[in-house]
């Protein structure tokens, strides 16, 4: 008995008290089933019961896109910090700053120059871990400086969205970044280069109703929420029940507003493999004799 009390009891208590880090597990927001972190994260953030794609961080984005994870990412422009010295429940500095501290990010756009199935791209990241993806002044920039890189490297431009729309602090100057964005896409259009968009969930308001739908291809991962204005919203103005799974990325692909829907471990292949078609066709119209 006194092996049993001495050894192998407080072995079992031990065990018994042992706390399971924080960490090790998370719950899928779709289905609610327990997921190991560690395979979550091999499935690229994709649940293994119920195929729901959770959201993804801007270094997850290049880490998956980029061929072997392999990317620069580039240095973005300034812009003026608080130009209407916003305040709400703190004021807009603080609340960037905030931000900063805890997505080690400057802002809510991010890109980065790499290959993609061997062809040189240039990626532009919306991140939604930094005030919601609003689009602001600096994000208009962050566009402007990708669309710019990739015609200076002569590079097809992929943008993967996800945002909550304009950022109320910035005001008309958040709105202003509509059409300068797509005068930006226009810039690429004469260059004559592919800009392919990636709509990830979710995608709303005036990244929506700008550079978000102006894809040469116009992919989206499953289930992606894509609109300009809230269903409950829509519903009121037309005072009509709108159809099941409105806004989402299958009823898009069903009534042509996007071109297909992939599944997030096959994007960098078929990005791939659509930045080359698109390379080719460049080449060619630039081969064809005048008429």
């Amino acid at each position: 008995m006194s092996w049993l009390t001495e050894y192998v009891r407080p072995k079992i208590r031990g065990l018994l008290k042992r706390e399971v880090p924080d960490n090790l597990w998370t719950n899928c927001e779709s289905c609610s089933q327990m997921v190991l972190v560690k395979d979550l994260h091999k499935a690229m953030n994709v649940c293994p019961h119920c195929g729901h794609h959770m959201r993804a961080s801007v270094a997850e984005r290049f880490g998956w896109t980029f061929d072997d994870g392999a990317y620069t990412q580039i240095d973005l422009p300034k812009v003026a910090v608080d130009p209407l010295s916003f305040r709400d429940r703190k004021r807009y500095t603080e609340r960037l700053k905030d931000e900063r501290a805890k997505s080690q990010l400057d802002e809510s756009m991010a890109v980065a120059h790499g290959k993609i199935g061997g062809h040189d791209a240039v990626v532009a990241v919306m991140a939604f871990e930094f005030i919601a993806g609003t689009m602001g002044a600096a994000l208009g920039e962050a566009f402007v400086a990708a669309a710019r890189l990739a015609v200076l490297q002569k590079a097809p431009l992929v943008v993967f969205t996800a945002s909550g729309g304009a950022r109320m602090q910035e005001g008309m100057i958040s709105l202003m970044q509509m059409p300068r964005t797509t005068a930006a896409v226009q810039m690429l259009r004469e260059a004559g280069l592919p800009y392919l968009v990636v709509l990830t969930n979710p995608t709303t308001g005036g990244v929506t109703a700008s550079f978000a739908m102006l894809g040469d291809v116009q992919i989206s991962e499953p289930n992606a929420l894509i609109g300009f204005a809230g269903q409950r919203v829509i519903e009121d103005t037309v005072r009509e029940k709108l159809p099941e799974g409105f806004q989402r990325a299958e009823y898009l692909l069903d009534h042509g507003m996007v071109d297909m829907v992939v599944k997030r471990p096959e994007l960098p292949e078929m990005l791939g493999r659509l930045i080359g078609l698109l390379n080719h066709r460049q080449i060619a119209s630039a081969l064809r004799p005048a008429a």
